[in-house]
C-alpha cells in the first residue's frame, strides 16, 4: 500500500462487519478517533466543514462510555457534518463502558442510527481498524466506495503518487 501506485481496491472483509444501514457512497475518506475528530473541531485547527462533503467519515473509539459516544455524535450531528457526508464506517469498539456484553441496550449501532435519525447514509459497522485487533488502512485523503448492505469498503486511489521525473 505504502509503495504501490495502484489503488488496493477492495479491502478484506470479515464476519463481523455488519451493515447497520444500507446504501452505497462514494467520496473521499475522512476520520479517526471520534473524541479526536469532536474535540479538534472545537480549535483553531478544525477541518472546515466543506472537508466532509460528500465524504466517507470513518470513526473508532477507545474506553470511555457508551453515552459519550452517543454526544460526540451528537456534536458532529450539531455542527452539521452529519447532514455533509455521503456515508460512515464504524470501527469495532473497544473498551466502552455499556457495549461490552452482546445483548448491551443499546448497542452501538442503535446509537449509531438513533443520532444519524432520518439522513440517508450508508452505515457500516464493526470494521477492523484503528486500536483494537487486526487494523485494516484507512488512508485518509483518498476516494472510497462503501456499499453497506453488500459490507464492501474499495480503495479507489493508490494511498501514494507516482514519483514526478523532471
Amino acid at each position: 500500500m505504502l509503495t504501490g501506485t495502484e489503488p488496493i481496491g477492495a479491502l478484506p472483509t470479515s464476519p463481523s462487519w455488519e451493515c447497520w444501514r444500507a446504501g452505497c457512497a462514494e467520496g473521499p475518506l475522512i476520520g479517526g478517533v471520534i473524541n479526536r475528530i469532536v474535540l479538534a473541531q472545537a480549535t483553531p485547527y478544525a477541518l472546515p466543514l466543506e472537508r466532509f462533503d460528500g465524504a466517507v467519515l470513518f470513526w473508532e473509539e477507545m474506553g470511555g462510555l457508551a453515552s459519550y459516544v452517543w454526544s460526540y455524535l451528537h456534536v458532529l450531528r450539531h455542527c452539521g457534518i452529519l447532514d455533509r457526508i455521503s456515508g460512515m464506517v464504524v470501527g469495532v469498539p473497544h473498551a466502552i463502558d455499556g457495549l461490552e456484553t452482546p445483548d448491551a441496550s443499546p448497542s452501538l449501532a442503535e446509537i449509531v442510527l438513533d443520532v444519524l435519525g432520518d439522513r440517508d447514509i450508508p452505515v457500516l459497522g464493526n470494521v477492523e481498524f484503528g486500536h483494537a485487533g487486526p487494523n485494516l488502512p484507512m488512508p485518509v485523503g483518498i476516494r472510497v466506495a462503501l456499499d453497506a448492505g453488500q459490507r464492501t469498503l474499495a480503495l479507489l486511489e493508490p494511498a501514494v503518487r507516482p514519483h514526478a521525473t523532471a
